[in-house]
């Protein structure tokens, strides 16, 4: 028996998304004023002489350290990386507004590899503009755009060397997570629900085969909970693409248990003209990646050699589960 979605849900996971993203920026422009306010506070003290010398700011990082424990983010090396964030941009005219429309990592990034204000200040309206993440922004001043894009004809634009990376990758928010303090499995869970997401737009950039079904898909388990990471409907093979994502959980019996899920697939939700369920198992962790395809048994080689010419290579899913991987040890070391 099918237990589809309603297409009308789609409607509320855009609402909780509109949100959310609005909750992030909000507490991304609390974060920067915070930052320059404590940046200008330092960067006066010294200049007025009401600190002697800079050994003053070590002693505060390690004051705030004993007041409060539970905060996190406040070392020397960081606070003196706000004293740089304001001295930068004080007198550059730039209003603390515009500032707030990037996450601090993105200013981490631009305050530590450039050194003149006008580069500075190209990179900075250049990833507001083209919402560059931090992974682009830091392709681009790798690439030294700024450089390249001084040397171009007149008339044309920078916006055309530069390639828009249109959404936050996960290590852009490190630094809210520090600040936010949020309960440490509410933000497990948050940065799993990214990466689904990032997955399954990975599997839907494959191509009009792969019909997206289901996140998180409930399975009937009977007093167990249990749940498919993400269920696609593989039009060109006629049948059910189950995805399992693993990140440094346990390793014993996962193979086991992914099988066990396909079965309840095949039983449950398979429809009697669809092929058997495919599933994908993609576990990670600091020591091993690991992307395995579990195919029905009975099938010939012929037909196993087939149903992979429909599939994403074993090479491209190894790079985006570790491309994955490193965005959730991004974030999660930060909680840690």
């Amino acid at each position: 028996m099918s237990t589809l979605p309603d297409p009308g849900f789609v409607d509320f996971v855009r609402l909780i998304d509109t949100a959310r993203r609005r909750m992030l920026q909000t507490a991304n422009t609390s974060l920067i004023e915070l930052y320059w306010q404590i940046g200008a506070s330092i960067s006066r003290r010294l200049e007025d002489g009401d600190w002697t010398d800079e050994s003053v700011v070590s002693q505060l990082a390690d004051h705030l350290a004993r007041a409060r424990p539970d905060w996190r983010g406040f070392s020397r090396r960081k606070l003196q990386r706000m004293r740089q964030f304001y001295e930068c941009y004080c007198d550059r005219g730039i209003a603390l507004s515009t500032l707030a429309e990037l996450p601090w990592n993105h200013h981490r990034i631009i305050l530590s590899q450039t050194r003149r204000p006008e580069e500075r200040e190209f990179y900075l309206r250049m990833a507001i503009r083209e919402k560059w993440s931090s992974r682009e922004l830091e392709r681009q001043l790798l690439g030294n755009l700024f450089a390249r894009c001084k040397r171009l004809p007149e008339g044309e634009s920078a916006l055309t060397h530069a390639k828009s990376a249109g959404f936050l990758d996960l290590s852009d928010d490190a630094y809210l997570v520090e600040f936010l303090d949020l309960p440490t499995e509410f933000l497990v869970n948050e940065i799993r629900w990214r990466l689904l997401h990032q997955l399954r737009n990975f599997f839907i950039a494959q191509g009009a085969n792969f019909c997206f079904v289901g996140a998180e898909f409930p399975l009937p388990l009977g007093e167990r909970d249990a749940t498919i990471d993400l269920l696609f409907m593989h039009r060109g093979l006629n049948c059910l693409l189950a995805i399992d994502l693993r990140l440094d959980g346990p390793q014993a019996d996962i193979l086991q248990g992914h099988n066990e899920y396909l079965t309840i697939l095949d039983r449950e939700v398979k429809k009697p003209h669809e092929n058997p369920t495919i599933g994908l198992l993609l576990y990670a962790d600091k020591v091993e990646e690991i992307v395995e395809y579990s195919l029905e048994r009975s099938l010939t080689p012929a037909q196993i050699a087939s149903y992979h010419k429909y599939l994403p290579t074993k090479k491209n899913l190894q790079e985006k589960l570790h491309e994955l991987y490193l965005r959730y040890i991004a974030v999660t070391e930060v909680i840690d």
